[in-house]
């Protein structure tokens, strides 16, 4: 069992929470230091697929979870004209494997983690500026002009981590080539059939939704274009005409969303790094491995992040070694995600006839079968902590 007694969490989002979640769990006080004003209650909805239901559920966090998450039961892929690419069976695993895969908007997931806190200060409004540390401990180095002092330091500060920048420089993160515009709509069963996932492929654009509660259904509009750009009012009416002759209800998602709701983003990401940190500090989430939407597991691999790293800590009497286990542990799997995202994300650009033409080919020979099975051992992964471990 680790020494540790208290850590410093510097970021206070999915992967900070689960991180105060899960040592909180392994007798470890923690402080969550947040640059907002407050916890981010903002934002539109996210996947959490089985392997990620399986680690909350290591966490006692499940039932919670599912009072408010649909849970998926197809996912389908198809061209903007609404020719099926291929369709997942995702309801299955639940059976195969504890848990579903289930949709959720993103603020009551941070309410779900937040129920999870049992011996954790949480400061907003206070962001970490730097560290030192020495044999015995890392002091923090905060923003109002304070310090703190703990047996370790996360850096779940996402992918402009001051921590990363302390350990590797600033190095920008690599901007993907396209936006996204996310929004929620409210929409019935009667439109969007509960626990269903459509990502539908355009030239050079994309539309992804899904329902993530009772009359609530999360979009996301992805074209290829420059990044800084802005919007004013009328963002809808450009994302209509974005999409203009698509399928049916793309443009019935549109016109119930309110335009409060609708927020850009820039895609970015990085490519997998060799070292996350050193001595007692370390990195989690967004701050080690920064993934693109494209596979859907960036705040899973977080919730994956927050539950080794407490089992590491619990098995070591080192900090430094523990933190070294766990990032031996984290990093290959959490690569092979940022690289398949990167390559995922390039093939759903495309925007020549020609290789659009080609992609919906290889889509339709391999992605029932050959993508399936990556995601198939992507929930058999989250096993190792369920009581029904042992499913296949």
């Amino acid at each position: 069992m680790t020494t540790a007694q208290h850590a410093i969490i510097a970021g206070g989002g999915i992967g900070g929470l689960a991180a105060a979640v899960a040592l909180n769990q392994a007798g470890i006080r923690t402080t969550v230091y947040e640059r907002g004003e407050e916890l981010r209650v903002g934002g539109a909805g996210l996947h959490l697929w089985t392997n990620a239901m399986l680690a909350l559920e290591s966490l006692g966090l499940t039932d919670a979870v599912r009072k408010t998450a649909p849970v998926q039961q197809f996912c389908e892929f198809r061209t903007w004209r609404g020719d099926l690419l291929g369709s997942w069976p995702v309801g299955e695993f639940e059976d195969r494997f504890g848990q579903p895969t289930v949709a959720i908007a993103r603020s009551a997931l941070h309410e779900v983690l937040q129920t999870g806190l049992t011996d954790t200060r949480i400061r907003t409004g206070t962001a970490l500026t730097g560290f030192e540390q020495d044999g015995d401990g890392v002091t923090a180095r905060l923003s109002d002009g304070s310090t703190d002092r703990a047996d370790l330091l996360i850096g779940a500060d996402g992918i402009g981590s001051a921590v990363r920048t302390q350990l590797m420089g600033s190095t920008p993160p690599r901007y993907a080539g396209c936006v996204a515009w996310r929004g929620i709509a409210s929409l019935g069963p009667d439109v969007i059939p509960a626990g269903s996932f459509r990502s539908i492929f355009g030239r050079g654009t994309r539309f992804v939704y899904y329902d993530i509660a009772p009359g609530r259904v999360h979009w996301m509009s992805v074209e290829n274009g420059p990044a800084g750009g802005t919007d004013g009012p009328g963002v809808l009416e450009t994302t209509a005409r974005r999409h203009q002759g698509w399928a049916d209800p793309v443009q019935r998602i549109i016109a119930a969303t309110d335009e409060s709701t609708v927020i850009r983003t820039d895609i970015v990401d990085r490519a997998p790094d060799t070292q996350w940190g050193q001595g007692r500090v370390t990195l989690l989430g967004d701050a080690a491995h920064p993934m693109s939407f494209n596979v859907g597991q960036g705040a899973c691999q977080a919730i994956e992040d927050a539950v080794i790293l407490a089992e590491r800590l619990r098995s070591d009497d080192s900090v430094p070694t523990a933190l070294a286990a766990y990032e031996a542990e984290r990093k290959p799997r959490t690569a092979s995600m940022q690289k398949a995202a990167n390559i995922l994300g390039k093939l759903g650009s495309w925007s020549n006839p020609v290789a659009v033409g080609a992609r919906h080919l290889i889509m339709r020979a391999g992605w029932e079968r050959g993508a399936f099975k990556s995601i198939e051992a992507d929930a058999r992964y989250g096993t190792r902590w369920a009581s029904s471990a042992g499913r296949t």
